[in-house]
This record gives structure tokens, sequence and C-alpha cells, in this order.
């Protein structure tokens, strides 16, 4: 049970609902009112579907490469530790997302804002880890379902929490996230040296 709030927590974290309401709100903006929440509702079953692929071909897509489970490990944590610190040290003054077209479809929402790389070497590592793929396809479901809920509130909890909110709720999940990216670079560093 232990593991699998870990992972729900971890995948929920990683999708970062709460960094992603700014940039949804901005790719948004331009959609008729009627049509936001069908057009964020199919973006995000979008995320779900590929998340839910990349649980299934993690396996064969680690074999078929040749990647070790510790790479996986190091990389993904490389890459979230990335996206953390842009995260912490957001320039708010700066335009985070230009949508080209009043629907966005696929990019940029559905990847790589919410079935983003972090995201998906998550899946793919929890995956690898537990010998079932039921625990973390519960994971990603729950997880998911915890990030529908933060982002079809975006535009009420916008005007709720502000600029200043939204700006403390990014950095704090930025900075969560780095503790938890140096923890998957230390794993897989550890699984090499025991080899």
């Amino acid at each position: 049970m232990d593991s699998f709030i870990s992972s729900v927590v971890t995948i929920a974290l990683v999708m970062d609902g709460f960094g992603n309401i700014p940039l949804f709100i901005a790719a948004l903006k331009k959609v008729a009112p009627e049509r936001r929440k069908i057009v964020l509702l199919r973006e995000l079953a979008i995320a779900l579907f590929i998340m839910v692929g990349f649980l299934f071909m993690g396996e064969w897509f680690l074999r078929a490469f040749g990647i070790h489970e510790y790479s996986l490990s190091i990389a993904g944590g490389i890459i979230l530790f990335i996206i953390s610190v842009k995260l912490v040290f957001s320039n708010e003054s700066e335009p985070k997302n230009d949508p080209k077209e009043d629907e966005p479809f696929i990019v940029p929402l559905a990847i790589p804002l919410v079935a983003g790389p972090a995201a998906l070497s998550i899946v793919m590592i929890s995956a690898a880890q537990h010998p079932t793929k039921w625990l973390t396809l519960g994971a990603v479901i729950v997880a998911s379902i915890i990030n529908s809920i933060i982002l079809m509130m975006s535009f009420p909890l916008s005007r709720l929490l502000g600029k200043r909110g939204l700006a403390a709720i990014e950095r704090l999940t930025g900075m969560i996230l780095i503790l938890m990216s140096v923890d998957m670079i230390m794993g897989g560093i550890s699984a090499f040296v025991k080899l």
C-alpha cells in the first residue's frame, strides 16, 4: 500500500497540476468558454492514454534499446531536476506559452505539459521496478484523476490564488521535485555501483 501511495504522489507531483495551471489558462484563453472543458478533458485523456502505453511498452522499450534500469533512473532524475529547477526559478515575466491555434490538440497540453519526459520516465521506472503492472496502472489512473481535478479547476483556482499564490505553489512543487530527482539519480548510481 505504501508503494502504491508513493507512486501516486510521485506521478501526481511530476505531472505538476498546480504548475501547469498558468500554462493551461494561456493555451485555452482563445478557446470558446463552452469548449474549454471538452478540450481539457480530451487532452487529459490523450495524456493518460500515452502514459498507459509507456507503462505497458516500457519494458519492451528498455530491452529493445538495451537500456538498463539504472540508466533510466539517472536520466529520469536529470530530466526531473532540470524541470524542477525551472519551476523554482521561473521568470513570471516571460511568456510561457504562445498558442498558435484557438484549440490546441495534443501539443502542448497532453504532451509535454501532462505526459512530459519526467512523467513518462517515472511511469517506465515504476513499471520496471514492480513485478505487476496493475499497481503502477492504478497509480497512473489515480494520479491522472488528481491532476484532472486540479486542471479542471484551473480558471476558478487562478482567480482564487492569484498570480503570487500560483507562483508560490509552483516553487514549492519544484523544491519537492528537486529532492525526488536527486533521490532518483542516487538510486540509479547505487544500482550501477552494486553491479
